[in-house]
């Protein structure tokens, strides 16, 4: 046997099998590619599900960690430590927020905005009768909570009763909104950019009418910045594109560029809804992941991240374009940076496992028929017209 076979072999005998992964073992990375254990090169338009900002083995942020490592990596919330009180205030800065809460990940960064928009509303009515309007076809993570406001029957079902008081309103239907808002609504939900949904980006006239009926309702507007945040969509976070500021927003994936790390921030009476008391976590925020975050958000004003992202976001976006001309299985393209996605006429699943296992390119997909690109936000120009003529072949492969 192997190696590549004995490490696969030893995975499926001991994880817990809720994943069914691919056939293939990486072992390391270097920029925009990673390497298998049998040497191997891919070119990586996945980035561990958008988290990978910076790409693998930067220099910089590998010696911030070193650094970090031979001082101080975990003390508690009982105590203050200076990585995280300088993580916390550069993620401030960079979103106009006034309170930051770090998570160990999006799915926990979720949770704490949920328990803040219920404490707001405890604490104006006195009572508990709250609901939180989500959005249909989304995904917020895997807890019970998070699944409460993901609009998926199919991530649901086994883990029901969840959460009472959700309801679920159309993505991009402003009337649809209007509709489920009542006495006790005391927050609207949603992702900036549906990911896992299929890639799609909120319309102007949608997120600015659901601002308006937040102000006008005293709603909390909560945005999951989760996925599309971190300098994916070309901004910072995907609202600036809007110039609409929510009360509430949630981060994690490219933040801790691979070290697992999330938050939850907030302004106005939001920043002021929970008490000491009222959340906790062991791990969250200790010195060694915001060491990691507080490097991420220092490259990513030195190098100009989100503007570069911008640019090879709307690169890739013709690029895909031009393609779907030639590729009659490609439906639509969609998506707003460097979140990108293409709807086929065909399972993506097939296409998907023969761009990695066949062209060495590692892509994931979103729903049963789209392909998301969430490469590493340092791509360049001429990655994105390699990983093209891989895809095409990917795609020529899949339709057979």
């Amino acid at each position: 046997m192997n190696h590549k076979q004995q490490i696969i072999d030893e995975a499926e005998n001991t994880f817990y099998k809720t994943y069914n992964r691919f056939p293939v073992v990486f072992d390391h990375g270097k920029g925009v590619h990673l390497y298998d254990s049998e040497g191997q090169e891919y070119l990586d338009f996945g980035a561990g599900i958008a988290v990978m900002g910076l790409g693998y083995d930067d220099e910089e942020f590998k010696t911030a960690l070193k650094d970090q490592i031979d001082k101080l990596l975990h003390v508690s919330n009982l105590f203050y430590n200076q990585p995280s009180v300088e993580a916390g205030e550069k993620l401030l800065k960079a979103s106009g927020m006034e309170k930051v809460f770090f998570t160990n990940s999006g799915t926990e960064a979720i949770e704490g905005a949920m328990k803040i928009a219920i404490r707001h509303a405890y604490n104006k009515t006195g009572n508990h009768e709250h609901e939180i309007i989500a959005m249909k076809n989304s995904f917020h993570g895997r807890s019970l909570g998070a699944l409460s406001v993901t609009g998926n029957d199919h991530y649901q079902e086994p883990f029901k009763p969840l959460i009472p008081g959700i309801r679920f309103a159309e993505f991009n239907n402003l009337e649809s909104v209007k509709a489920l808002v009542n006495e006790k609504t005391c927050a609207v939900l949603m992702e900036t950019i549906q990911g896992e949904g299929g890639i799609y980006p909120a319309s102007e006239e949608f997120i600015k009418g659901v601002k308006k009926i937040c102000d006008d309702n005293g709603i909390l507007l909560m945005l999951d910045e989760i996925q599309c945040g971190m300098g994916r969509s070309g901004k910072m976070f995907a609202w600036q594109w809007y110039g609409v500021k929510p009360d509430v927003i949630t981060v994690a994936k490219a933040l801790g560029n691979g070290v697992p790390i999330g938050a939850f921030l907030a302004r106005g009476e939001a920043a002021k809804a929970m008490v000491p008391g009222d959340h906790g976590t062991t791990y969250g925020g200790n010195p060694f992941v915001t060491a990691a975050a507080s490097k991420v958000l220092d490259l990513f004003e030195k190098r100009n991240i989100p503007e570069h992202a911008a640019a090879m976001g709307e690169y890739l976006h013709e690029k895909l374009k031009a393609l779907k001309g030639e590729c009659s299985v490609i439906k639509e393209c969609r998506g707003k940076g460097l979140m990108q996605g293409i709807e086929l006429t065909v399972p993506a699943a097939p296409v998907v496992n023969n761009a990695l296992l066949e062209q060495k390119l590692v892509l994931i997909s979103a729903g049963s028929h789209v392909i998301r690109f969430v490469p590493p936000l340092v791509i360049e120009k001429a990655d994105v017209d390699e990983m093209i003529l891989r895809l095409k072949e990917a795609l020529n492969a899949g339709a057979e």
